[in-house]
């Protein structure tokens, strides 16, 4: 179902109508659009629709359905998330939390003064609440329940990217021999979140209002959330490293209070690194989408000067040998 007035009367009834909408940037494969919607009786509700676009491929990740069955169980986990109306295979509606997302804004705006030096504790307890989340919110409904898949080995899967793209990034293969030389030891398996950071946080004068975007959750070790929060691209030119507005020890302390696991300072330091590699890998993908023709666009064209900038990230954190390195490895 993709017409926007059928979901909103299957949702509220015959009666309610679509005072306004408006269709909000970004998403090639899906849409987002903020109705104004009106219901008999003088009732009112400011709303958010995402919906599959025709004919578009779908998107890396989980479906909506399965967005929508995990913001549920992320909001029963004490997640701060938008409300979920309704929901099908093609769309979801939600309650519209109002804030903003706009990373230089947050980090800059006088009006998000105050919020500033709580967001990285904010962001501690958000991910420990996730990290309670059930393994099961990852599956179908009626899927059967059984001893969980080995998660994905993040590195081979990244590695084989790489290769894919078919040219040399010396920095890249530098990055992922030192990972595979210095693997943190296996953790437990969590619901991961897949992409908190600035930019997916909805956030107010007093803080995080609500956590987007959860196509991208999977089971895997908690730390790799932490990391990706702590990726010098979230940072948007602020000096500090927990999303531009915080530093290590209020997100870590924060995480360990609320009842996340105790965090390892190497395996925190190796799943940045990581982070950036990955982005780095990323930003090289979206530019030969470009240049090869797939998508010609300036905006992935301009994401190609961030290749540089990542490897360099990437050498400065390689400075250092790990305490975990394994002996005799070759840097």
């Amino acid at each position: 179902m993709n017409d926007r007035h059928a979901i909103v009367r299957e949702a509220f009834g015959d009666g309610a109508t679509i005072e306004a909408g408006a269709r909000l940037p970004g998403g090639a494969s899906r849409e987002t659009w903020a109705l104004d919607v009106a219901t008999p009786g003088g009732g009112r509700h400011e709303l958010i629709l995402r919906l599959d676009s025709p004919g578009a491929a779908p998107e890396a990740g989980a479906g909506l359905a399965a967005e929508a069955r995990l913001m549920r169980a992320a909001a029963g986990a004490g997640v701060p998330v938008p409300r979920i109306i309704a929901c099908g295979e093609s769309y979801i509606l939600m309650t519209r939390v109002p804030g903003e997302t706009i990373p230089r804004k947050i980090l800059r705006d006088d009006a998000y003064a105050a919020a500033r030096p709580r967001l990285a504790r904010q962001c501690g307890q958000a991910l420990a609440a996730i990290h309670r989340m059930p393994l099961s919110a990852l599956r179908s409904p009626g899927q059967p329940e059984e001893r969980p898949a080995e998660p994905e080995d993040p590195l081979l899967r990244w590695r084989e990217v790489l290769d894919q793209l078919g040219e040399p990034h010396p920095v890249f293969e530098l990055a992922l021999r030192r990972l595979a030389a210095t693997r943190p030891r296996g953790r437990r398996h969590t619901v991961v979140h897949g992409d908190f950071r600035n930019g997916n946080l909805i956030v107010g004068p007093e803080g995080i209002r609500a956590v987007l975007d959860w196509e991208l959750a999977h089971a895997g070790d908690p730390l790799e959330d932490l990391g990706w929060l702590c990726v010098k691209a979230w940072r948007f030119g602020s000096p500090l490293p927990v999303g531009g507005f915080g530093d290590y020890s209020d997100l870590v302390h924060a995480y360990e209070e609320a009842g996340g696991q105790a965090v390892d300072r190497d395996a925190l330091r190796w799943w940045e690194t990581f982070g950036v590699l990955k982005w780095g890998v990323i930003c090289v993908m979206q530019t030969m989408r470009h240049l090869r023709g797939g998508a010609r666009s300036v905006e992935l064209a301009a994401i190609g000067r961030r290749v540089c900038e990542n490897e360099w990230d990437l050498l400065r954190l390689l400075r250092e040998r790990p305490r975990n390195a394994v002996p005799g490895a070759h840097w």
